[in-house]
Order: structure tokens, then sequence, then C-alpha cells
């Protein structure tokens, strides 16, 4: 770092060496996801808990910037159980996103990497892969067939040249053998299901012309399309209004009853997680701080971050001047200190933080 520059000033001279440096590191973990015929055993694994849908074991997933290492997910570990709603919870920034990029391998390679740990995803009859080891080939039967995504901002997600039947229809057609026939009556099928009145029009009608609410629901029919059973749903309410946003809940609740898929539930909403989670995992700065049951999580917070997040909501019947807000930001992720993360926002922090 050079003298007398501001803070995360970086010289060209420095600035490159990382990039070398970086170079190296990333070569090494490329050559080794792009071998050709890996045998299964390398990524067969079991599972600790049979019960479990999938399990995060130690998960670090790191970007190699000209900056330095951005630890977005530093040792996380959850489970998500079979037939339950995980709801994750934390402000921006925080490795929500990535840990669930991590499980569905669409990490933005060759600067993102997962460097440590395991993800097992449970295939059902004793068998279970781990997601961190799985080929290429491999992740393209597992994507949509065992895990499926609902994508935070359907109007970047959808394709604006394609019509929504022909988009929906990809997604069947390419992990099951059906005939062109059979795949429109599926795709239909799955735009009633989601609450499209009319899915003969919508079939042939592109993403500009539905509103955010039905744009919503066509992403989740392309995630239920092959019956998963990991649903993915990163912020699926975040850029829809009060009212369609309990209708999307509502539909994803009874989805998942229907097919008896977990769900991996991400937002920053406390409602929506008091809502619609069976468990929460609290996340900080890519750790996971605090997780429990939601009655645990809500009634009895113990992390003093967790108790920030329950203070910083409005409450019901509750008259206040002002809302709480947490002090402070979150620590530089390319320098994170060597002690507790939230020692400098936290108003409880002893000499032992």
């Amino acid at each position: 770092m050079a003298k007398n520059k501001p803070e995360g000033y970086l010289s060209a001279k420095e600035s490159r060496r990382i990039s070398r440096e970086n170079r190296r590191i990333t070569n090494q973990f490329e050559k080794e996801r792009k071998r050709k015929n890996v045998p299964e055993s390398e990524y067969t694994t079991t599972m600790h808990n049979p019960e479990n849908a999938v399990e995060f074991d130690n998960l670090h997933t790191y970007f190699f910037t000209d900056a330095g290492t951005v630890k977005s997910v530093d040792g996380v570990s959850f489970e998500v159980p079979i037939g339950k709603t995980v709801g994750v919870v934390g402000e921006s920034g925080c490795g929500k996103s990535v840990t669930s990029l991590s499980l569905m391998q669409l990490i933005q390679r060759p600067q993102g990497q997962i460097v440590e740990g395991e993800i097992r995803l449970n295939l059902g009859n004793d068998k279970a892969y781990n997601i961190v080891k799985t080929p290429n080939d491999k992740m393209k039967d597992l994507r949509g067939n065992y895990v499926s995504m609902i994508f935070q901002e359907p109007m970047t997600s959808l394709n604006p040249v394609f019509r929504i039947g022909e988009q929906v229809d990809e997604v069947i057609g390419l992990h099951e053998e059906r005939s062109k026939e059979d795949i429109k009556k599926r795709t239909i099928e799955l735009l009633e299901m989601v609450g499209i009145a009319n899915s003969q029009g919508v079939y042939q009608m592109y993403p500009h012309e539905l509103s955010g609410g039905m744009r919503q629901r066509v992403m989740i029919a392309m995630a239920l399309a092959c019956s998963p059973r990991i649903i993915i749903a990163d912020e699926p309410t975040t850029a829809l209004d009060v009212t369609i946003q309990a209708q999307i809940l509502d539909l994803l609740r009874n989805l998942k009853d229907k097919i008896n898929s977990s769900i991996m539930l991400i937002t920053h909403d406390l409602g929506v997680i008091a809502e619609m989670a069976d468990y929460v995992v609290v996340m900080y700065a890519g750790r996971v701080v605090e997780k429990g049951t939601v009655r645990d999580i809500f009634m009895n917070p113990s992390h003093p971050y967790t108790i920030g997040l329950m203070a910083s909501k409005p409450v019901v019947g509750k008259q206040i001047d002002r809302l709480y807000s947490i002090p402070g930001k979150v620590p530089n992720p390319v320098n994170m200190p060597n002690y507790c993360y939230y020692k400098d926002r936290c108003e409880m922090c002893v000499a032992g933080c």
C-alpha cells in the first residue's frame, strides 16, 4: 500500500501484482474444473442427515478482483430440510445470493470460485452429490430437475426478444424427452398452475407485454417446470406491490406442498420470513451469525445483529418517532478485520469481541 495515500488506494504496480497472483490461483481452479470424464466417485458423497434436501458445510466462495480477494461467502454452514422453507435474511452484500448461486454453480467464473467446503445435494435413493466437485455436464442435468431458481428481477431474467411460450418450452425440452405438442401442453398447464388465467394468450406474448406480477409468475412456472426438489427464491417479491407480493407468496407456499419441494427463500423482508419460513438463517458479511426456527429467532434473538434487525422493523399498534437503524457500515470485504465482523457497529460489544 502506498504511503500518504487514501485508505484503499492501490498503485498500478500493486494492482498488476494482484492480477498476476489472481490469474495463477484461478487458473488452478479452472484447470480442475475443466477436466473431462471425471469419475462419479469423485463427487459422490453422503448426506450427514438424509432428511435434508441440501447441506452447506463450511462453504467459502471468493471473488479474485484487481483490488484484492473478496470473501463473499466465508465459512457458511446450514441445512435445508426436505419439504421445509428456510429463509436466508441479511442486508445487501452479506452473501445470500452468492450462497444460492454457489449451489447452482452459476458463480461468475473465472473471477468467482468456490475455494473450500462442501454443498451436499440429496438426489434420493441414498445418493448425494458434492456440488463443489460436480462437473459441468452433470450440473446441466441437475439444474431444473433437482434445483431451480426464481431470480430477483424477472424483466432482466426473461429474454425480451423471445415469446413467453418459447422460453418455458426450452426449459422443458432441455430436461424431458417430449414432442413439441406435449411440451406446449405442459407449458400452458404450468402457466395455469401459477395463476395466469389467459394462459393461451400469454404463451404468445413477449415479456414487455406483461405486468411485473405476471412476469414473476412466468419465472415461477419456469422454475417449477421439472418439479425440482429445491426451489431457490431470490427476493421474488422485491419489485412487486404489497397485494401482488401476498399472492406470489401464497402461490409459492401452495406449489411447494403440491410438488413436495423445499424452498430456500432469500429476502430482506422479515415480514415475509415470518409468514413463509420454517427455519431462519441470518447472514452478515459472508458468515452465518445465527440460525434456528422462526419462533426461536423472532421470540428470542441472541446475536446483536439479529436483535438490531428485529428492532428496525415497524410494529403494528406501536407508535415511535423514528425507527431504529443499525449504526455504521459493513466492513470492506477485501480487508476483513481479524475480530468479530460486527464489532465496529455493535452496541453490546465486550473486550472478548
